[in-house]
């Protein structure tokens, strides 16, 4: 008897975290990303892609829990199952065979390398060599960081956020700020901001990410996907991009030379 109640217990205490979750609740972690998604001054997640992901929570049927977190956070909770999905950006390098990427996409979100008007555009990823790049603390920018920290002839810098990173700028602490449009635009709001100009390095997706540590990944994809696409026929929705519009300058790592 004492061996069935120990092997019940075992049982117990290995069932995964997801047996005793509501089927009708999704745990979803967000950033701060703003305008995109971000946590507003009363706690409460805010941002653009948030109400898209909500009004898609809502016609497929579930109810959203969103979880504030520090992006490696969510790379790590993907992976275990801790939450269920992230509406974040696509091809992200560190979760591929974690997750289940969306096939439905929203807008895009790209990614500059902002500059001095003085400065000279970028045409060409190498023009980056011998020259000082701010990077802002906790971005990995789609696995470019990973890449910049490797190179030899490239220099790094690092901002605690994006308005620090425009005043470094300023300052001649570097040549360029890796940052994506979306978010810097929103910021620019300062006379001296004027003379910020930038040049686009590449494009990516807003997707939603499913983690794979959940047995429902692929049913939550087809919903959420089937979902959207109903939103699309309505008109409440942007349309479904294109992902062959994807945009690379010449010389990015892993894309054109």
């Amino acid at each position: 008897m004492v061996i069935i109640f120990a092997w019940l217990a075992i049982a117990v205490l290995a069932r995964p975290v997801w047996a005793d979750v509501d089927p009708y609740k999704l745990r979803i972690g967000y950033t701060e990303f703003p305008p995109l998604e971000y946590q507003n001054e009363r706690s409460e997640p805010a941002g653009q892609f948030i109400e898209l992901t909500r009004k898609v929570v809502k016609e497929a049927g579930y109810e959203a829990e969103f979880i504030y977190l520090p992006v490696s956070r969510i790379y790590l909770y993907l992976k275990d199952g801790t939450v269920d999905l992230w509406p974040g950006l696509s091809g992200v390098p560190g979760i591929q065979g974690e997750v289940l990427e969306s096939w439905v996409n929203a807008d895009p979100v790209q990614l500059f390398a902002w500059y001095l008007e003085a400065s000279e555009p970028l045409t060409h990823f190498d023009q980056l060599a011998g020259k000082t790049v701010i990077v802002i603390s906790g971005y990995t920018y789609g696995g470019l960081l990973s890449w910049l920290e490797s190179s030899e002839n490239i220099r790094l810098t690092e901002a605690p956020n994006n308005r620090a990173a425009l005043e470094m700028l300023k300052l001649k602490r570097g040549d360029y700020v890796l940052d994506y449009r979306q978010p810097l635009e929103a910021i620019m709001t300062q006379p001296s901001d004027s003379k910020i100009r930038g040049s686009e390095l590449r494009s990516r997706y807003l997707a939603w990410m499913y983690s794979l540590a959940s047995p429902r990944a692929a049913l939550l994809r087809e919903q959420f996907d089937d979902a959207y696409l109903r939103l699309v026929g309505r008109g409440e929705v942007p349309p479904v991009r294109d992902f062959d519009s994807d945009f690379v300058i010449p010389g990015f790592p892993g894309g054109p030379r």
